[in-house]
Formats: C-alpha cells, structure tokens, sequence
C-alpha cells in the first residue's frame, strides 16, 4: 500500500476535496489509509489523542454534521458551538463527578498561565500561600506565585531529584493560607501524589494537567483543579479550569479581564473567542472516555500498563526507574541505564522500531515514556518487548 507524506496544507486540501464529493462513505476509507503506519508515541506532550477522536474529527473536518462549514470556520457564538461546548462541559461533569458548586472553564494560555492566574485570583487575605515541590513545574508555578504575596516552600523533594512525593499534613501548612498548591504528576522526573495532602479549611489547589481523566479522583476535596489539554485530553493551547464557586470573585480591580475567573465564568467561557476546536477535540475526547467505560476503566488499564513497563525495568540489568516504588508515576514512566551513550543508543533504534519520543526531559537525561490515555496497551507491551531485547544485547557491557 502506498504511503503519502504530504504538507499540512496539502493534507487540508485532500480532506475538502474528498469530501466534497458524493460517494462520502468511500472517500472517508480513502482518508482513513492516512492513519495506517503510526508510531507509537511516547511524547510528554503534545501527545497521543485516541485514534477514533482524530478519525471522527477527520471525517467532520469541511462539514460538520452538515452545517456545511468545519468548527474551526464556525462562529463561537452559534447554536452549533454552543452545543459542543454545553457537552464538553457536561461530559467531563459526568466523568469526574463534579457538582454545580464548581464552575468550569475552558481557557487559553496553557498550563503556564495559570501559575500567575492561580495567586492572582485566591490571594484574597493573607495574600499567603504554600507549595509543595515535587518537581520542575511545581517549582516554576511557586516561583512565578513569588510574584502577588507570600510564598513558603512548605516542602520539597528537590535535593534528592525528585524522586519521592514529601508526606505532609494539615500541620505543616500555616492557618491562615489562602491556598495550597500541588502538582499531581511530575512530567520530569516521574512522581505522582497517590493520597492528596488534608489541607483543612484551606483550599487545594492542584495542577493535573498530566493526569486528569487517568484516575479517579475526589473534586470535592479541591478548590481549584486546572489542567493543559496537551497530555490527556486534545490539543495544546486550551486549558480547563475547574474551580469551587465560592473562590471566585477576588481578583483585584486592576486585574486583566482574561486573568478574571469570574469574569470567565459569568460568560460560560464565552466572553471571547476561546480555541474552539481544542474544545471541539476535547469534548470528542470525553465522549470517547464515556462510551468505553469512563475514568474507572481507563484508571484500571493504566494501572495494568504502568505495572507491565515497571515490572520489565525492575527485572532488567541494564535500566533502572529512580522514583520511590509507592509514588512512581502513572503517566509518566522515566529510566535509564548508567551509560548516557547507551541510553542515547536506545532511543535512537527504539525510534527505528516506531516507538518515537522516549528521550528524557533535557534536565534529567535518561528515557521518559509518557503513557497517557490514548496510550494503547499494544504500544507499551512493544515498548517492554524491545526493552527486554535491548537488555539481553548490551547489559553485560553497560560501565556500571
């Protein structure tokens, strides 16, 4: 069969003008071949979508559902657009059981945004807040925090490479905090919160941006939850804010309007244009989660793939995965082997063999395989088959 690599335009212009013709049935299996020969891809993020979503998304590209026009043409005013945002907003309710006392956002700006969106909006008494580092973006949301009040370092796993999730309680954070802030998941290094620290009447506030939707988790036990859809939900550049009503409301006067969650919040994510087809691709997204059993199914397949890939370093003489056992990431599975020649040498014939991105973040060197949601099983079990196989070639002469 022959392979086509075209540009993005290129591949633009083949969807309208298959699809403009009659026989629909027939042109979307023609469009279809072009999902044939995928990689496996263990990038941190943008990341892997469900393979159904972009096939859906690919068969609605120049019509959606005979509207005559794609959702990146059609006004984010429309009834059409209403609709998909309506449902996006009530599907992810559904599948995280969330209650009418949060409003849910859906903005731009990434993750980033919102280590100043964060202080600027709940630094609302004390002007106090205290974080917990577990790794490099937990750093850089307190760092950039620094910036509107007070902030303590109420605990950190830095010196020893992030390697563990710190055990704190209620105690360690002070009274009068308006807010504490954790990140669920280190993308880096590779740790995860698997218990939620007690903060008391204090709020939480946690960045899952990489593990939204891939367990269950208790909202009620947040004041504020945000997440970039690059990991685990659609494309980069929208972010979804779920945040306790009673927390909106105290931004200071001089406050941007975009930075205003209320002001989000009053106008249904609608006071300006939002990234209407990254909403567009994340309601596609949880729809998929629902029909296939939702968080509780998707939660038990990631468990299963995360413990094949852990149990295949640990039995291994060549790799060794640095994080504590009982914190070891879910997501975000990192590795390495004791000689960076080696390791460079792996993800260089892993690439051949169509398990691409598993270089480590540039700070920690090593492997890093991301096995979020639309990580299928098959892809990890072809990623531990050439583990085991890279293993039995070069361990007896890795410079341990």
């Amino acid at each position: 069969m022959k392979t086509f690599y075209l540009p993005l335009y290129h591949i633009v212009l083949y969807f309208c003008i298959i699809f403009s013709r009659k026989h629909a049935h027939s042109n979307r299996q023609e469009v279809f071949r072009m999902f044939e020969n995928r990689v496996y891809n263990f990038s941190a993020g943008p990341s892997m979508l469900p393979l159904e979503v972009m096939e859906q998304a690919a068969s609605e590209m120049t019509n959606y559902r005979g509207c005559g026009m794609s959702v990146m043409e059609m006004s984010h005013r429309s009834r059409d657009f209403e609709s998909i945002i309506q449902t996006a907003e009530q599907d992810l309710r559904d599948l995280m059981h969330i209650s009418d006392d949060y409003s849910i956002l859906f903005l731009q700006g990434g993750g980033t945004l919102q280590f100043a969106m964060v202080p600027v909006n709940l630094l609302r008494n004390s002007f106090k807040a205290d974080y917990v580092v577990t790794g490099t973006w937990a750093k850089k949301a307190a760092e950039e925090a620094e910036k509107f009040g007070d902030i303590r370092i109420t605990a950190s796993s830095e010196s020893d490479g992030y390697t563990y999730i710190p055990d704190v309680t209620a105690d360690d954070f002070r009274k009068d905090a308006d807010y504490v802030h954790v990140t669920g998941n280190n993308t880096v290094f590779g740790a995860r919160w698997t218990d939620y620290p007690d903060t008391g009447d204090i709020p939480l506030v946690c960045d899952l941006s990489s593990g939204i939707l891939s367990e269950e988790i208790d909202v009620n036990r947040f004041g504020l939850i945000w997440a970039g859809a690059q990991k685990n939900i659609g494309p980069a550049g929208l972010v979804i804010v779920i945040i306790r009503k009673d927390l909106l409301g105290f931004a200071p006067q001089n406050t941007p309007t975009m930075m205003n969650y209320k002001i989000m919040a009053d106008h249904g994510s609608l006071y300006n244009t939002p990234p209407t087809y990254g909403v567009y691709i994340a309601g596609l997204t949880f729809r998929h989660l629902k029909d296939n059993g939702g968080v509780p199914a998707m939660e038990a397949l990631n468990k299963k793939k995360a413990a094949l890939l852990y149990r295949c370093i640990d039995s291994s003489k060549l790799f060794t995965a640095p994080v504590r056992p009982r914190d070891r990431s879910l997501m975000s599975v990192v590795f390495k082997s004791p000689d960076p020649a080696l390791d460079q040498l792996f993800v260089e014939q892993a690439r051949a063999r169509g398990l691409v991105n598993l270089a480590g973040h540039r700070i920690a060197g090593g492997m890093r395989a991301s096995i979020y949601n639309a990580m299928p099983l098959d892809g990890v079990e072809a990623l531990v088959r050439f583990i085991e196989e890279f293993d039995a070639v070069h361990a007896g002469g890795a410079h341990v």
